[in-house]
């Protein structure tokens, strides 16, 4: 029988939800107020110089309601309109070309103590053919995904760090540099079977956090016990797993919780879908962090909390 599970908290995340949809969540004053920088250069006819923030907004809001560039610009100057604020928009092209120039910053609740991080990678689409062209015709070589790699904070869902790489990229060869975009103290990190390498638990153990990775079905015991120093992290979870079951680890290590970041990943592409529409890597990349960071601030304001109803 499938768990049923009930929130404790309806009535805050129901009000939550609906100022995900809300435009003056999106857009406020601040935004407006720094929405252009002003040419100090006095010469006539300059162009008009936006903010990085206009742009991240626009950007933001072109994620949100999955809006094609001209369709987002023409969103924003009726919203200008009916607000009747004259401030001039960013055209398609101006923000295609300004996007990947941006430097996003993960918006997080700052906490004195140390994080459990789930850290998982996932693939978004940046272009190819139908789902029934590629059943009966094959992959073409245009068929092609972005993978993104996340490290999640366990407790509250949040995105703690980002790295987009093209899809050949090993799950394991990008851990470092998801672990070096966290600043805040780690204790625990959890991941799946793909990242178990031996440079993968170094790489944990210079953050000194603990590493809870599954190993191998046919993994072999990397330092034995004859061996002089402190025995290896990965060799006492292959031991308890021979002596206690893999299930019976899962349990006593919090394994478990790794899917914290697969309802991450869930999530992210529940509410953004599972395409890009940038069509440069440095567009791509940003167009995704934008994304995250926009997910970060809807789970501050609306997270359920949910407790399994016992039969």
């Amino acid at each position: 029988m499938k768990p049923q599970y009930r929130i404790r908290n309806w009535s805050e995340y129901n009000a939550g939800l609906k100022t995900r949809g809300s435009l003056t969540f999106w857009i406020d004053e601040f935004v407006l107020e720094e929405w252009i920088v002003h040419d100090l250069s006095g010469r006539p006819g300059a162009s008009v110089l936006y903010s990085d923030l206009a742009i991240m907004t626009m950007a933001t809001l072109k994620a949100v309601y999955r809006l094609a560039g001209r369709q987002c610009q023409g969103f924003v100057e009726s919203i200008f309109g009916l607000m009747a604020i004259e401030l001039p928009v960013p055209d398609h092209s101006t923000l295609s070309r300004r996007l990947g120039q941006l430097s996003i910053e993960l918006p997080i609740v700052p906490k004195e103590e140390s994080r459990p991080v789930v850290v998982d990678s996932t693939g978004v689409k940046v272009y190819g053919e139908g789902e029934w062209k590629t059943r009966q015709h094959g992959v073409s070589k245009r068929r092609t995904w972005r993978k993104l790699h996340l490290g999640v904070d366990e407790a509250t869902g949040e995105i703690l760090a980002a790295v987009v790489t093209t899809h050949d990229f090993h799950d394991g060869e990008v851990l470092n540099e998801v672990l070096e975009a966290i600043e805040c103290p780690i204790d625990q990190v959890s991941t799946d079977g793909a990242y178990d390498h031996r440079h993968c638990y170094d790489e944990i153990k210079a953050k000194g956090a603990k590493a809870v990775i599954p190993p191998r079905k046919d993994a072999k015991i990397w330092q034995h016990g004859n061996r002089n120093g402190k025995p290896h992290q990965r060799d006492e979870n292959l031991r308890t797993i021979r002596k206690h079951g893999r299930k019976r680890w899962k349990q006593d290590s919090g394994y478990h919780r790794r899917s914290i970041a697969e309802t991450t990943m869930f999530r992210f592409k529940t509410i953004f879908g599972g395409n890009l529409s940038a069509r440069q890597f440095d567009n791509q990349a940003v167009e995704l962090f934008v994304k995250c960071a926009a997910l970060n601030r809807m789970i501050r304001i609306a997270k359920p909390d949910s407790y399994k109803v016992e039969a």
